[in-house]
C-alpha cells in the first residue's frame, strides 16, 4: 500500500504526483527541481546554486519521512546540459558519504520550468 509523504519545506507538487511515496521499507522521492518552497520560483544562479537547492528540497522530504541522505540507495540526475556535469558533481559529492548511492546521470531535452537540474532518489527505511 502506498503512503504519501509530504512537507511544506519542499516545493508542492506541480502536477498529479506526490513529493514522495513510501511502500514498505522503500521510499521513492519524485524528481526535485531548484524551486524555492516559499515562493515557488526557480532559484537564481548557476548550476551549483540550483543543485544545492535541489538537495535542500530532497533533504526536507527525506526528513519528513524519518530518513536522511544516508538512507539513499539510488539517484537519477537529469541535466539540461552535460557541460554542467562537473559543477553539479562537485555539489553532489558534498551530500553523500562513502559509499555513495548508485547513480545514473542523463541529459534531458528539457526540464520543468526550464530548470538546469532535476534529481530523484530511492531510499531504504530498513
Amino acid at each position: 500500500m502506498r503512503q504519501a509523504v509530504s512537507t511544506p519545506h519542499a516545493p508542492q507538487a506541480i502536477g498529479p504526483y506526490s513529493q514522495a511515496v513510501r511502500i514498505g521499507d522503500l521510499l521513492f522521492l519524485s524528481g526535485q527541481i531548484p524551486l524555492d518552497p516559499e515562493t515557488g520560483a526557480l532559484v537564481e544562479g548557476d548550476i551549483a546554486a540550483q543543485t544545492r537547492r535541489v538537495f535542500q528540497n530532497l533533504g526536507a522530504i527525506l526528513e519528513a519521512a524519518g530518513a536522511s541522505f544516508a538512507n539513499v540507495a539510488r539517484t537519477t540526475v537529469y541535466l539540461a546540459d552535460m557541460a554542467d556535469f562537473a559543477a553539479m558533481n562537485e555539489v553532489y559529492a558534498t551530500v553523500f558519504e562513502s559509499p555513495a548511492p548508485a547513480r545514473s546521470t542523463v541529459q534531458a531535452a528539457g526540464l520543468p520550468k526550464n530548470a538546469r537540474v532535476e534529481i530523484d532518489v530511492i531510499a531504504s527505511l530498513a
